[in-house]
């Protein structure tokens, strides 16, 4: 509220707070348990390494490196969902910045519904989840995007932020394999040494493991999603989700994940 009121009382009253004088951003670095100021001078922060994670099906792991052999994993196109993780953090590891996903899929259906769910996990196999805008009990950073709208928008797309026309609807031919470029909101996370980052890939809305009963908000329980859900059902019809979807790493189908991590200051 301070922050907020400095802000006004400079723009609508002309308060010489010293405002102007502020570096342009300011973050609140989210550590396992608390918070860190730190000002920046520009998004995303230019010292980011930018650091592509390859998915690979066959033991379910993110590595730097593609895996040089070809293999697929397969979900239910409704509610189906296959994870991928990082080895345990060498060393405290921050993630700071927008993501991107390119993911090479296929599906027996005419289209394919994706949300990405960026997790981060303790030693202990448990789940480390945040308070978020609306919802309690939310992951670090999810992305979605439907198959049938994957044209991009060359001029306005980046390798960090991927951005679609939404002007046509390009439905799938079963089977047939594409690259489906997936913006992932952005996050701001410090990954302690020994924790793991999963990337979970799913069709359809990122639900926690904790256990009952769950507050509700608007008749829905808050499983992690909060009400921000995809599940009408003339939106995603069975005639046209339901399937089996394919994703398809290493050898000419790297898949993988684009991670902004920010070097430890010197």
């Amino acid at each position: 509220m301070a922050l907020q009121k400095r802000f006004f009382d400079h723009f609508l009253k002309g308060e010489d707070n010293g405002w102007d004088r502020r570096p342009p951003i300011t973050m609140q670095v989210r550590h396992v348990d608390r918070f860190e100021e730190r000002h920046e001078h520009e998004w995303p922060l230019a010292r980011t390494a930018w650091t592509p994670m390859y998915l690979d099906a066959a033991d379910h792991g993110l590595r730097p490196q593609p895996a040089g052999t070809a293999s697929q994993l397969v979900f239910d196109g409704m509610a189906g969902k296959a994870s991928f993780s990082t080895a345990p953090f060498e060393q405290d590891t921050e993630v700071t910045g927008p993501l991107a996903a390119t993911l090479w899929i296929s599906s027996t259906a005419a289209d394919a519904d994706l949300f990405l769910t960026v997790r981060a996990f303790a030693p202990d196999g448990s789940e480390h989840l945040i308070v978020g805008a609306v919802e309690p009990n939310a992951p670090l950073a999810q992305g979605w995007l439907r198959a049938s709208h994957r044209k991009l928008d060359p001029q306005a797309s980046t390798p960090y932020q991927p951005v679609h026309l939404h002007q046509e609807i390009q439905l799938l031919e079963p089977n047939q394999v594409y690259a489906l470029e997936v913006e992932i909101w952005p996050m701001c996370f410090v990954f302690p040494k020994g924790y793991r980052l999963v990337l979970t890939v799913g069709s359809s809305d990122f639900e926690h493991d904790l256990p009952g009963p769950y507050s509700q908000i608007y008749g829905k329980s808050m499983r992690g999603s909060s009400v921000l859900l995809h599940d009408h059902p003339e939106d995603r019809a069975a005639e046209r989700f339901a399937g089996q979807t394919t994703v398809h790493t290493g050898g000419k189908y790297a898949s993988f994940v684009l991670l902004p991590v920010i070097p430890p200051a010197c």
